[in-house]
């Protein structure tokens, strides 16, 4: 890089490192372009999220606590030192109780690799640190974030987070501040700090200097003079002025633009938006019901999508034509006039793709309606994204911290600048530790120093998890010791010789697998250009032994089910078999994969999305997935089918199986005599009761023994994992998977 280009330099460590990542900027400096252009180009799966709905359908993506399955209000670490009274708050223990995530959603969490948090600004310490606690436990994985990189994206001068007073009590005992920056989770993995610098909302070099000083708490006695030039009491636009008011209240604003449309007289014409499916009330992007009349100063809310750029995010324009036909503006400066089309908000969720396994966007709701909204006012809260000419500034004294900056960003030049209220000092300091946090802002020498050396310890992890078979045989191994009915009683149980000696396969595959790991660790210190081209010939040779292995696997579970499709009452069964195959698959596409990145890596060239689909031949796969997916359809279990409702005499509910596993321990019976009296194998009822000490309703001690308790423990922390097979080989085979479970269990309650 000859010269200094923050954006590519982000782009890289999204791309080849696993560092977390802070990316800010000015207002105006293309954070959301970065954002789409990242989605659209990274080989990493990736989901966006955002703290609100309007925030997070305008970046495409989906709310924290839809996602991760939270709930709202206060979160803390662990129990406060005293219980507050009359304040509801939730811990690890209460939100992992509530947890019901379904197969998707798991798979979603499991795949992970890249967790995009945009809006920053607004996101809690305590919010994250609940982030953090769901993907370690869902992943198994105790490391920062279960293993997920982050990149977060906001401007930390903007909107800050919201907290009630009574809230901060209780965070008070466990947090410095309110900001993300604060969060336990980043305490040991601090973000790299990557500042966007180029400005392509303001030219005028003056503005920029009062801008940058307002931002950093180093406002000067010629800023407060400038400012005050621009000071004007009781300014009334004339109507042609095209001024919009930029003020503190949504009653103020609204207020104005009634009482401006009100003023225009003549015919009001509605025009309704059309909302399919779902789409949330609170997060609806524009009015539902809009109201225009002639001569109505509006702006738009997105930029033009026919790229013709005839207008922009915060482009004032007149209505010149009403009818039940449409709209017609005539844009402010250029007075172009613009026949308008309704434009498509959609509300999505992730999900996986039947065929690839990647994690897609799927569409569940969509708001349609014309992007526009009336514009004599709006909050600054809601200007954040605009960019206006001309703008009345009336916000007084009474704002928080930085909000001044956010009103005066919006603006191209302080030509178009009029302030209705004095500014002083106070109401013009930023927050200090946001100030504090800044200072974490590294140099470009520094950045692309650690880039060289973040990038070759990624290589090498990535490398060595795509090889890594422990994972997969794990779930088999798992899958093989589900078989536990009798076969009479099971149409399911009839298989298990086949999944026996599907796992004794993949056993021996791993074994060869766990002496090329060996191999790789070797190969992997050798970063010089010989190594790295003898590192790709072991790589490519190892992929083409061990990948048609991986196949072969995969097609004998496409067989079973296709056999098992025959028998009845299978659905749950062909679920575990059709989620089996996907990780025989998503192992094959890693090595497909470590080969391709390691080849960029050599080539010096950038590693894409369309590069990993270009190494990845999938037609034999939809054929597969096809005939799978062709089933009757009582067999159908991609879709929830609408049924017939019978009269029928209400069930009593059905007792949770792992309650009389826990009574029956409560009443002092051991594993073995539980499993005995339940005709249920041992690791069943272990597992039952990992699921009660995570809840710390019983204790893993009176289970294990503190001995064998304190050894998991151990080599949990000293493994710095969460997954059954390394901590076994770890342990040894006096050590049961389901007692390891007791272990990770305790684990969690304590964390």
């Amino acid at each position: 890089m000859s010269e200094y280009n923050p954006a590519e330099l982000a782009a890289k460590f999204i791309n080849y490192t696993s560092r977390h990542i802070f990316l800010t900027g000015k207002a105006g400096t293309g954070k959301t372009t970065f954002l789409r252009n990242l989605i659209e180009l990274t080989h990493k799966k990736a989901v966006i999220v955002a703290p609100t709905g309007i925030a997070a359908i305008n970046a495409a993506g989906v709310t924290i606590h839809s996602l991760f399955q939270l709930p709202f209000g206060t979160y803390l670490p662990k129990q406060p030192a005293v219980e507050p009274v009359n304040q509801q708050y939730n811990t690890p223990r209460s939100i992992v109780r509530h947890l019901q995530m379904n197969t998707t959603k798991r798979r979603i969490f499991q795949d992970l690799e890249l967790l995009i948090i945009d809006e920053v600004s607004m996101l809690r310490a305590d919010l994250l640190d609940a982030i953090d606690m769901v993907l370690r436990y869902i992943r198994k994985n105790n490391t920062s974030f279960g293993g997920v990189q982050v990149l977060f994206i906001g401007d930390l001068h903007q909107l800050p987070p919201v907290v009630k007073a009574n809230e901060w009590q209780l965070l008070g005992e466990f947090y410095k501040s309110v900001y993300f920056f604060d969060a336990h989770a980043l305490y040991h993995h601090p973000p790299v700090y990557i500042e966007l610098e180029k400005i392509y909302r303001q030219a005028d070099s003056v503005f920029i200097d009062l801008l940058n000083n307002l931002r950093n708490n180093e406002i000067t006695a010629e800023n407060i003079t400038l400012l005050e030039k621009y000071y004007k009491a009781g300014f009334e636009p004339a109507k042609n002025d095209k001024y919009i008011t930029l003020t503190t209240h949504n009653q103020r604003a609204d207020t104005l633009n009634k009482k401006s449309l009100e003023e225009l007289g003549g015919k009001s014409y509605f025009f309704k938006a059309t909302v399919e499916d779902e789409f949330s009330e609170n997060s609806y992007p524009a009015e539902h019901m809009l109201e225009l009349k002639l001569g109505a100063q509006i702006m738009f809310i997105k930029n033009d999508q026919s790229g013709d750029r005839r207008y922009f995010n915060g482009k004032i324009a007149t209505v010149i034509r009403l009818g039940e036909d449409g709209i017609e503006v005539e844009t402010e400066g250029e007075r172009e006039k613009i026949i308008l089309e309704k434009f498509t908000w959609k509300n999505i969720r992730y999900s996986n793709h039947k065929v690839t396994n990647e994690i897609e966007e799927e569409v569940i709701g969509k708001f349609i309606q014309y992007p526009i909204k009336l514009a004599w006012a709006i909050t600054v809260h809601k200007s954040q994204g605009l960019t206006f000419d001309k703008a009345i500034i009336d916000i007084g004294n009474a704002f928080a911290p930085g909000q001044i900056y956010v009103a005066l960003s919006r603006l191209r030049s302080l030509d178009g600048l009029v302030l209705t209220s004095q500014i002083s000092r106070t109401g013009i300091r930023q927050d200090q530790n946001v100030a504090l946090f800044s200072k974490n802002k590294q140099e470009e020498e520094e950045l692309k120093e650690q880039i060289t050396q973040e990038s070759q310890v990624f290589l090498k992890s990535y490398l060595i998890t795509c090889f890594d078979l422990t994972p997969l045989d794990n779930y088999v191994y798992e899958h093989v010791h589900s078989y536990s009915k009798d076969i009479n009683k099971s149409a399911k149980q009839k298989h298990v010789k086949w999944a026996q000696l599907l796992l004794k396969d993949l056993s021996e595959i791993k074994a060869n697998a766990n002496k090329f790991l060996a191999q790789l660790q070797r190969l992997c210190n050798d970063q010089s250009a010989d190594g790295l081209a003898n590192l790709l010939v072991r790589t490519t040779a190892a992929e083409n032994y061990f990948n048609p292995l991986i196949l072969d696997l995969s097609k004998r579970i496409f067989e079973r089910m296709e056999l098992v499709k025959q028998d009845k009452q299978v659905t749950a069964f062909l679920t575990e078999l059709l989620e089996m195959e996907s990780l025989f698959y998503e192992q094959f596409k890693k090595i497909r994969k470590a080969t391709g990145l390691l080849q960029a890596t050599i080539n010096g060239t950038d590693f894409t999305k369309t590069d990993v689909g270009s190494l990845l031949n999938q037609k034999e796969r939809e054929a597969q997935m096809k005939s799978v997916y062709a089933m009757p359809n009582k067999l159908d279990f991609t879709a929830k089918k609408e049924r017939t409702k019978k009269t029928a005499t209400p069930k009593a509910p059905k007792e949770d199986t792992k309650v009389v596993s826990l009574e029956l321990f409560l009443k002092g019976k051991t594993i073995i005599e539980i499993a005995e009296e339940r005709k249920m194998v041992i690791g069943t009822i272990e597992g039952h009761l990992a699921h009660y000490v995570a809840l710390q309703e019983i204790s893993a001690k009176d289970i294990l023994g503190r001995k064998k308790l304190e050894n998991i423990l151990e080599a949990i922390r000293e493994l710095k994992t969460m997954s059954l097979a390394p901590i076994r080989d770890h342990l040894g085979k006096s050590f049961t998977f389901g007692e390891i479970k007791i272990g990770i269990a305790a684990h969690l309650a304590e964390n």
